[in-house]
């Protein structure tokens, strides 16, 4: 079958890994989680192959009637009106990554740095690049034999594609450069050498071909968006072990009220709710001890529900992404036969979609760490203070809520729009650019945040439980008490809590929560 295709390896075993096959056309952001994180393997489709080749034979072609190609045999940028001879096009393209191999700070991690490996390969593989396919391949035998490049988090403006991030890349593909391999930090000649693959020497419009794009943009869009499709879920999973924890009024999630209201994220928040606490001997009805919740419990679904269409949006400008062909120019080899520049290459859909992601998950943030604030103090929950069983001597999970405070604040500076900003380059050719990898790094650390706020709410409901009555948990959130049970305990007296706290968050960021809590109630809307 054609297509992005998964299937077990040919040959089995312990160390049997998933295949995926790679068109250029069919890639899921499930199948980038699965290359970046569980280290499935990757290969070209007949189709990709065929494709790299047929726009391949058309470049050469071009090259040898003497035609004037953008990037082939001109500068680049500023730079495009200068002509280049024919015997000076592979040192045009090894000056190239020379020249934009500039980044800045720390390494991307290596999950991320896979992510962009993979999803160069895929935009190769639509066949719009003029790229050899053994060129190609090398970069598949990185990703497989596991040689990762050292690529710096900074130094893109998103435009122009991430020109600098993926210049690191290319650099080790050339033998040169930095890399880990085999758990070590080493050149990227040791590395290349140790691997067994053979290092390349760039061939017309290669250079170009791997480095404009929104590759690097794009693996750490396409994880964000993996994780916050569990973070959305997890979020309503936390909120209603608090409501229970706090005795919550479930009138407030009657369909009635959200049909006269009728948005898809809010009902469906509604609706998890209710399936949630079903059963629930603690939730009260109106009236029954007060007659509404404050906010942070009565509108969650409002809250939470607003912050779902925006993730919807963002999903679907990732999924075209990852499956667009982002080089310039590009060669079209059906027809007569063209090569057309545009500027594909420009993040500004990414860049938006990233911000707005940062936006909606920054929400769900702040409105845990006010259910915390409800949890925690005695004059709101009506439990001991801080959910300290003998307090004074112990400070329970007063400091717990200082560090959701302290992320939720931050995330409120990170928060702030990457892509209304744009400063000219190239001597001002590139006059627009769109800041689309900040965009995206800010939103993938957002989502890091909230994964500990929800943490920490999560274990401050699971003692406000266990302080109350455990056992009248409901249905969902009963399930979500004993998957952090499993691994963190009541705390009867003060204890090192980090510890917990990052075994929470790992549950949380792993699914493993929402899978537990998923096994009881069903898959959550």
């Amino acid at each position: 079958m054609e297509g992005l295709q998964s299937k077990a390896a040919a040959e089995g075993g312990a160390g049997m890994k998933k295949i995926i096959e790679i068109d250029g056309n069919s890639l899921t952001i499930d199948n980038v989680a699965e290359v970046a994180r569980s280290g499935a393997v990757v290969q070209l489709s007949e189709t990709g192959k065929c494709n790299i080749g047929k726009s391949r034979r058309l470049l050469e072609k071009m090259i040898e009637e003497g035609r004037i190609i953008y990037g082939i045999n001109t500068g680049f940028g500023k730079f495009s009106d200068v002509a280049i001879s024919k015997d000076e096009i592979e040192e045009l393209q090894r000056n190239l990554i020379y020249a934009d191999a500039v980044g800045i700070g720390r390494p991307f991690d290596t999950e991320v740095v896979r992510a962009i490996m993979l999803l160069r390969i895929n935009a190769l593989a639509k066949g719009f690049s003029g790229i050899r396919l053994e060129t190609v391949q090398t970069l598949i035998d990185m990703l497989n034999k596991g040689v990762h490049p050292i690529i710096r988090e900074k130094g893109s403006v998103g435009s122009s594609g991430d020109l600098c991030p993926l210049a690191h890349m290319v650099l080790v593909m050339m033998g040169e450069g930095e890399a880990a391999f085999a758990g070590r930090l080493m050149s990227g000649e040791a590395a290349m050498k140790e691997a067994g693959i053979p290092p390349i020497v760039l061939k017309a419009k290669e250079g170009l071909a791997l480095i404009n794009g929104t590759c690097a943009m794009m693996g750490v869009a396409a994880l964000a968006v993996f994780d916050a499709a569990t973070l959305i879920k997890t979020a309503d999973i936390v909120s209603a072990m608090t409501l229970e924890a706090l005795e919550g009024i479930v009138d407030a999630f009657d369909p009635r009220i959200h049909l006269a209201r009728p948005h898809k994220g809010q009902t469906a928040v509604a609706r998890n709710l209710l399936r949630l606490c079903e059963g629930s001997g603690l939730t009260t009805r109106q009236g029954e001890k007060r007659v509404q919740d404050a906010y942070t419990l009565r509108c969650i679904p409002q809250i939470h529900g607003a912050s779902r269409p925006a993730f919807d949006y963002v999903r679907e400008v990732i999924e075209t992404e990852i499956n667009a062909a982002t080089d310039n120019p590009l060669i079209f080899p059906d027809g007569e036969g063209d090569v057309l520049s545009g500027g594909n290459f420009h993040g500004q859909p990414v860049a938006i979609a990233m911000d707005t992601l940062g936006i909606a998950v920054s929400e769900l943030g702040n409105v845990s760490e006010r259910r915390i604030e409800r949890l925690v103090n005695p004059a709101l929950s009506g439990l001991p203070a801080f959910l300290a069983p003998k307090g004074g001597l112990n400070c329970g999970f007063m400091v717990s809520q200082y560090a959701a405070a302290a992320v939720v604040s931050e995330n409120k500076v990170l928060a702030h729009p990457a892509s209304v900003d744009s400063i000219p380059t190239s001597a001002n050719q590139e006059d627009h650019v769109s800041m689309g990898t900040i965009a995206a790094r800010k939103a993938r650390e957002i989502i890091r945040h909230v994964q500990y706020v929800l943490g920490i709410e999560w274990m401050c409901a699971a003692q406000a439980a266990d302080l109350k009555d455990c056992g009248k948990l409901g249905k969902g959130s009963k399930q979500a008490y004993l998957a952090l049970r499993e691994a963190v305990s009541f705390m009867e007296k003060d204890r090192v809590l980090y510890q917990d706290t990052d075994m929470a968050v790992q549950l949380i960021a792993e699914g493993k929560l929402l899978r537990a809590v998923e096994k009881a109630v069903g898959e959550l809307d």
